[in-house]
């Protein structure tokens, strides 16, 4: 099971917020780059990045922290406005390893058909789930597509990783949604990556548990946890391998 440290951009800067509601902002560093190196220094491989100013406006806003931190020499995963062809090849094209669509996935099959015709695996798709019900446009609006449903029907479309937020457990550091993270696991047989509510090492453990009886989980994105010094990296990536 992959590690994947979170790295939320919010004007040029690391930020986390709870719950994805931008009035309730914590500030951890100015220098994305310096915390991606040291993310890099603690064994990790890859790194998950949220334009969040980008997922407000429905185009990246953060490119140049984005590229700062490819730079370092991490794989990069990166949501966040990724809603043209031009946005995601410009993000491909400055060393973005995948590109998660969000919005677009639950507007559009047809967009991420042709993107994952194109560009395969490099493209995951992010369901971000409110009570079992997608959000979108920043977590600001909750459609009433079921995240079952659309999991589905982007697993029949070829999409290879699915990266599944439970929205009422992000940034809480009140433990994951097991129970939702494994009905959407149950649910398809690609590649699924599980989001919020990480707060201790004992629920990165369930979760390599529950990898180990679904080979499909294949990592966890941890954010909060780490900035607040709950969860030590190393730790996480030695529970991961074992």
């Amino acid at each position: 099971m992959t590690i994947y440290p979170a790295i939320d951009l919010k004007g040029g800067r690391v930020v986390r917020l709870a719950q994805g509601r931008a009035d309730k902002e914590t500030l951890y560093s100015g220098d994305p780059a310096e915390v991606a190196a040291g993310f890099r220094a603690a064994g990790s491989a890859w790194v998950h990045v949220v334009d969040l100013d980008g997922a407000f406006a429905g185009e990246p806003r953060n490119m140049p922290a984005i590229s700062a931190i490819a730079a370092v020499g991490l794989r990069v995963e990166l949501g966040g406005g990724l809603r043209t062809r031009e946005s995601v090849e410009r993000a491909l094209g400055a060393g973005i390893s995948r590109a998660v669509i969000g919005t677009r996935a639950a507007e559009s099959e047809e967009f991420v058909a042709g993107l994952v015709g194109e560009f395969g695996e490099r493209i995951a798709v992010g369901i971000d789930a409110r009570d079992g019900r997608v959000a979108v446009r920043g977590w600001t609006d909750t459609t009433g597509t079921g995240a079952l449903a659309l999991a589905r029907r982007m697993a029949a479309l070829g999409v290879a990783t699915l990266i599944h937020t439970d929205i009422s457990s992000d940034g809480m550091l009140s433990g994951p949604n097991f129970a939702a993270q494994e009905a959407l696991l149950a649910e398809v047989g690609c590649r699924v990556i599980a989001s919020g509510g990480v707060g201790c090492r004992e629920d990165v453990a369930r979760l390599a548990a529950l990898a180990r009886r679904y080979p499909n989980l294949e990592g966890v994105i941890v954010g909060k946890a780490l900035y607040e010094r709950r969860v030590d990296l190393p730790d996480l990536l030695a529970i991961a391998g074992a």
